[in-house]
């Protein structure tokens, strides 16, 4: 499953600026809201439903951050560097700067979790997660997301 399946350019956010978990989850949600045209409050909910599980932060600077939402059509995703790294209550206690996020129709099943797999192998590759940190693109980090599959470690 390439990232262009899920990733549009448009939702690629360079420069996010949040001081809080709560205020990234909303501001997420917020332009999940506008890129999806969907309900940002109930994006904003299911968020806050499942980090109440657990973080979603994996480690290394990175969160994926996801849920399930029931009027969605398909795998959506969108991205955000944020402008300062903050706690997300990661598992490796470090601040979180990197934040792919992943909304899925409630009855997405497996591809659900092949979708958050594919994420997290393309943020656990060095080269990449460097060169996201140094971009303030959009199109340049949209660019290094969705390249081909190859390109990204295994």
């Amino acid at each position: 499953m390439p990232l262009t399946d899920i990733l549009v350019p448009e939702a690629v956010l360079p420069q996010l600026k949040a001081s809080s978990k709560k205020q990234l989850l909303r501001e997420l949600a917020d332009h999940a809201g506008a890129v999806l045209h969907l309900d940002s409050r109930a994006i904003y909910e299911a968020l806050l439903q499942r980090e109440r599980l657990g973080s979603t932060g994996i480690g290394k600077g990175i969160a994926i951050p996801h849920g399930k939402f029931h009027d969605l059509p398909k795998l959506c995703g969108l991205f955000a560097r944020l402008e300062k790294p903050m706690d997300f209550e990661a598992l490796d206690q470090e601040p979180v700067d990197l934040v792919f996020l992943l909304l899925a129709p409630e009855n997405a099943g497996a591809d659900h979790l092949k979708a958050l797999a594919k994420i997290a192998r393309v943020l656990r590759d060095p080269a990449t997660v460097q060169a996201l940190r140094q971009s303030r693109d959009a199109n340049a980090l949209y660019a290094l997301l969705t390249r081909s599959p190859n390109s990204h470690a295994a």
